[in-house]
């Protein structure tokens, strides 16, 4: 797979024809003794991952040729070549998944628009893509892509500042046959359009490195960037009632409200007591 329009956003973009999991590719590669060759912004992809993790531990698996696992690395560093400060790094899911939301609805209006069955004034095909808190997104409710992000030890690469990888595994040609959970869909199944994956990957690339280095200019201040604002716009989450499994095994069960300034999600429990959620599984209860 060439991908030139990918290619041509970042630094660096390898891709392999199989791999157990690009995620551990790149912390190799990252952490290794060329890691300054892997500057900020550079990329592992595959369409042929065997060992790919989600969130929780859980794996993740896929016919070959029909999804992309990708992985970027992200150096952050705010100006004067200061170390993003800890509590800001909650927010590097969040924009990958912001960037991604918005690379699929726009891959799903291209295919929308191409339809000669659409209603008047609907570009879209009646298809609705959200922002999951944290970092999945979902294409009328089912979902097409998750993220998971690795915080690298602030002793890699140029040792300024710790680095995350973020690797996001996207459905792109699964058949209804391929699905891996019965709440998964893919952009063909979506839109009945193959997707050009190159111009998806480029799409979300650019989107999310931009979004980091609009949030790196303004010293990781999350409104003062727009990324919380960005992020809230996408975010399907808030307003529902949700469920919350903690860690531990606690669940807690109320109203996303807002996403706070470190980027975790608020919730508004039955009793009107508020907590802050840094971590757990999310499920929206209108699904």
């Amino acid at each position: 797979m060439d991908l030139p329009l990918s290619r041509a956003v970042v630094p660096r973009l390898e891709f392999v024809a199989t791999t157990g999991s690009t995620n551990d590719d790149l912390r190799e590669a990252a952490t290794g003794p060329e890691a300054s060759a892997w500057p900020h912004g550079s990329v592992v992809v595959t369409d042929d991952q065997t060992r790919g993790r989600g969130r929780m531990g859980r794996t993740w698996l896929a016919p070959t040729g029909k999804t992309l696992a990708i992985s970027v690395l992200v150096r952050p560093e705010l100006p004067g070549a200061r170390a993003l400060p800890p509590e800001a790094y909650g927010w590097i899911p969040l924009m990958a998944g912001a960037a991604m939301t918005e690379a699929v609805r726009r891959a799903v209006d291209a295919a929308a628009s191409g339809s000669a069955d659409l209603d008047e004034g609907d570009d879209t095909g009646g298809v609705e893509v959200v922002l999951k808190w944290p970092n999945d997104v979902l294409v009328s409710g089912f979902k097409i892509c998750g993220i998971l992000s690795e915080l690298l030890p602030p002793s890699t690469g140029s040792g300024t500042a710790a680095a995350v990888v973020v690797g996001a595994g996207l459905n792109l040609t699964l058949d209804e046959h391929d699905l891996p959970t019965l709440t998964s869909t893919s952009l063909l199944l979506a839109t009945g359009v193959r997707p050009d994956a190159d111009a998806v990957l480029a799409d979300y690339l650019a989107g999310f490195l931009g979004l980091v280095r609009a949030f790196t200019e303004h010293r990781g201040d999350a409104e003062a960037s727009g990324v919380a604002g960005r992020v809230a716009s996408l975010c399907g989450t808030l307003g529902d009632e949700v469920r919350v499994e903690l860690p531990g095994g606690r669940e807690l069960l109320g109203v996303a409200e807002r996403i706070d300034r470190d980027g975790r999600l608020v919730v508004r429990e039955r009793n009107g007591v508020t907590q802050s959620v840094a971590a757990g599984d999310v499920t929206h209860l209108r699904y």
